[in-house]
């Protein structure tokens, strides 16, 4: 993610030198950028939130690489802002698009941890904004192997979910007639906290919204408030 460190150590999250956030299960990289890409408006979980996002891909595992690549709509990506960073070894031969997504395919890991102020324990899921679901939608399932799981309608808007891998990191598509036509793009984030009503507390109600329930049922959310800096459009929720 393209954006400033120093934004996201102030919200209580630990950031190492790398700019790497440890997760339970993932971890963020952010990279210092003089300014992230064009994004989209907001959907209705973020609706404290507006600005572009400074998503400029992902790296996923358990994804054969060569029936990655011989997909008939996959790509090798242009897009070179992961191979790019400094602080990685990527190659750009790694790189693939799924619906304009930048992919990077990597063996699995261990997971990290941290022990984080805020009281984070994971990414919930990550918002992709599209002109065409079905279209995002078929291409995750082609390269991951992942269905989509269901799909939501709100007047004009259509939200589909997908999870990649078991139990893993949910997918939400978001279809707004606004959105242009072209590829996806990322757009957003949530993060999962043990304590929303602490973590809520200790941000302040000038850097959060108030809580609220979620679309998920039983589950609340509170969105982080653009003044603060990240560059992208985050929220923080309930497990």
């Amino acid at each position: 993610m393209s954006g400033d460190p120093d934004a996201w150590r102030s919200l209580g999250l630990v950031v190492d030198d790398d700019g790497l956030v440890a997760l339970h299960g993932t971890c963020l990289r952010i990279r210092a950028d003089s300014g992230p890409p064009a994004g989209h408006d907001r959907d209705d979980d973020h609706d404290e939130v507006a600005g572009p996002s400074g998503i400029t891909g992902w790296t996923l595992s358990g994804i054969d690489a060569d029936l990655l690549s011989s997909a008939p709509s996959m790509a090798r990506s242009s897009a070179s802002s992961i191979a790019d960073d400094p602080s990685s070894n990527v190659s750009s031969s790694n790189i693939f698009s799924i619906d304009g997504l930048a992919t990077e395919v990597v063996p699995g890991g261990h997971p990290v941890f941290a022990a984080h102020r805020l009281g984070a324990i994971g990414l919930d899921h990550v918002v992709v904004m599209t002109s065409q679901l079905d279209r995002t939608s078929a291409a995750i399932a082609e390269a991951t192997g992942c269905e989509l799981k269901r799909i939501r309608e709100v007047g004009s808007m259509r939200q589909g979910f997908h999870r990649i891998g078991s139990g893993g990191l949910i997918v939400e598509l978001v279809e707004r007639p606004e959105v242009p036509d072209g590829p996806a793009a990322f757009w957003g984030l949530v993060i999962n906290v043990d304590d929303l009503d602490a973590a809520c507390a200790l941000l302040g109600d000038g850097r959060i919204s108030s809580p609220k329930d979620a679309v998920q049922p039983g589950r609340r959310i509170a969105t982080i408030r653009n003044d603060v800096g990240l560059g992208l459009p985050v929220a923080l929720m309930t497990p």
